[in-house]
């Protein structure tokens, strides 16, 4: 698919919240952030026997028959935003995408504040019958919403602030988005406008954490072309999302990215977790951090947006975006 040999960033995120020194693991965030917006992390401490378990369990439900699957169908998790969504059934520019999913979130029942005031994105999840699925999935999140709080504390070092600058004014209490992807290893079907696994976009909030298994596909596009980012045994891909590149005003940019369609035999999955800010959340441009000549690239993104022109709170961000990629939700999100 055309893309170089160049290689991601390795980056051991040990000394972030362990009491060691984390300046140069500051340093090296800024580096990658900088240079390309993606990077390995390890030395973050997920079990990965967790992770394990997270796809054995994920695969029992992936290989069921797809009326089965639909039993926990998006149409039935309303305003949540959540549950099942078949091949073919997310949008990337106004393409399918040639994967399957299952989409969740940090789970609230009808007392929460959230659910009461009747906040989009917010409520239960839809967990499949698959024994012990709903308990490693909350576990898993648990896990990897601890890391992304390690990791916004390392970004604000990196930018020369205080550790807690994020968690101060964005995510203290973060919107948690988390999805089980699965990308089947079959020919797409005859007439459906099909090329990729996930065609080019960039991520909403500020930041991404990704388990990817041992197959493969991920895409990023860096100044000198798009390159492979292969799975590495025990580490997550960490990129930053469009409310970085706004809070940053551009020093830090929200990278494109896209995954080739799998034909390596095997289905492959992906495990992203969203860290994005409150849904009530205004971000505004950081002071005093170095100032980077504004390019509108709208015309070159995937969705032909301006993020440094966008006003408002996160959440009216991110529905925008969701009614590009599940049109028929759009009912559903309204009041």
């Amino acid at each position: 698919m055309n893309a170089t040999s160049a290689t991601l960033p390795l980056i051991d995120v040990t000394a972030l919240g362990n009491g060691g020194d984390p300046r140069e693991v500051a340093a090296q965030i800024n580096r990658a952030c900088r240079e390309q917006g993606f990077f390995y992390v390890v030395g973050h401490g997920i079990d990965p026997a967790l992770v394990q378990r997270l796809e054995t369990l994920s695969r029992e439900f992936f290989a069921r028959e797809e009326a089965d699957k639909l039993r926990w169908r998006m149409e039935l998790g309303g305003r949540a935003w959540r549950g099942y969504f078949p091949l073919g059934g997310e949008l990337t520019s106004s393409r399918p995408d040639w994967k399957e999913g299952l989409y969740l979130g940090t789970e609230l029942d009808d007392s929460a504040p959230q659910v009461q005031a009747r906040t989009p994105v917010h409520g239960a999840n839809l967990f499949p019958d698959v024994p012990q699925l709903r308990e490693t999935i909350l576990d898993y999140m648990a896990a990897v919403t601890a890391l992304g709080h390690r990791l916004m504390a390392g970004i604000a070092l990196s930018l020369g602030l205080d550790a807690q600058y994020f968690a101060q004014r964005y995510t203290a209490e973060p919107l948690i988005l988390f999805r089980l992807f699965n990308y089947p290893s079959q020919p797409v079907p005859e007439g459906l406008d099909v090329q990729w696994g996930v065609g080019e976009h960039t991520d909403y909030g500020v930041l991404t954490l990704l388990h990817q298994d041992r197959i493969g596909g991920l895409q990023v596009r860096t100044p000198q072309g798009w390159i492979d980012a292969p799975p590495v045994p025990g580490a997550f891909v960490c990129n930053i999302g469009d409310m970085l590149e706004r809070m940053t005003g551009g020093l830090y940019r929200s990278t494109p990215h896209r995954v080739v369609r799998n034909s390596s035999g095997t289905d492959r999955l992906s495990f992203p977790l969203f860290f994005d800010p409150n849904y009530h959340a205004r971000v505004q441009p950081i002071e005093g951090l170095p100032v980077v000549e504004q390019q509108d690239d709208s015309a070159r993104r995937w969705d032909q947006a301006n993020v440094h022109a966008f006003n408002g709170q996160y959440g009216d961000y991110l529905l925008a975006k969701v009614s590009k990629v599940f049109p028929q939700l759009r009912d559903n999100l309204r009041d």
